[in-house]
This record gives C-alpha cells, structure tokens and sequence, in this order.
C-alpha cells in the first residue's frame, strides 16, 4: 500500500520522534541502522520530510535530526505519507489499472473506496506522539 520510501520514512519519524521526546537529536546513521535502510536512500528520505516541515535538520558537532517536541503531538501519519508519496494513496486503483473511476470502476472499487476511506481516517487522525508513546513503552516495535 505505502512505498517502500514511504515505510522508510514513517519508521524514521518515529524513530526521531521518540528521541526528540527525549531531547535527543539522532544522526543519519543511527536513523538507518534502526529502520533497516541504506544510508543513501536513508538521507533522500529525511531530505523530503525536511522540505515538508516534518523534521528539523540541525548542523555541527551536536546536530542531527529532531521534530520539536510541541510537533510531535501535532504532526500526523497523513502528513508524512504526504511528503513522500504525495496524495495517489487516496486516489489510486485497488488494483492497479491507470483508469479507475464510479463511471469506470474496477472490480473492486466499490470495496476498495471503503478501504481508502479508512486509512485516510487512521492517517490523518494518529499522531507521532501516540505512536512514540507506544515504543517507549514497550507496546509497539519499528524492528525485531
């Protein structure tokens, strides 16, 4: 359903999220060794969430990347989708097919409108913080 960019890029939200919860900012590096990415593909990533005003990127010898803690309980999955895989995830064909519309539909578009509609709710109603909030407490994992 996501890109593989997209699952990159909410992992090391998250990521980012829970240590800016504890004032810790975190480098490229550790962003990808803990979301499992290549460090390249990594940097490409976080280079998107910056240019959409998702994280913070802070120079020298003490930067890395935060999200302001007053952001984390504020900033939705929706947004993160957003920078970068753009808004196709609501738009798109359940099946693929590059013509896909109530005058058009496709086998499953009638089914599939119900499935959009609710990851458009789940995307745009969760927030950073309760997903860091769960990782911190040892409810929820971003690896093995």
């Amino acid at each position: 359903m996501f890109s593989k960019a997209c699952e990159y890029g909410i992992k090391a939200a998250i990521f980012i999220a829970v240590n800016s919860s504890e004032n810790n900012r975190v480098s490229p590096k550790e962003i990808s060794e803990e979301i499992d990415s290549p460090q390249a593909f990594t940097a490409k990533i976080l280079q998107a969430l910056v240019r959409n005003h998702v994280i913070k990127s802070v120079r020298g010898a003490h930067g890395g990347f935060e999200i302001e803690k007053d952001k984390i309980a504020t900033t939705k999955l929706a947004q993160i989708v957003y920078a970068i895989d753009g808004d196709g995830i609501y738009k798109g064909c359940g099946l693929g097919l590059d013509i896909c519309s109530e005058e058009h539909p496709c086998p499953v578009h009638d089914k599939f409108k119900v499935v959009r509609e609710e990851l458009r709710d789940m995307l745009e109603n969760t927030t950073l913080e309760q997903l860091a909030i769960d990782i911190k407490v040892g409810k929820s994992f971003l690896k093995i």
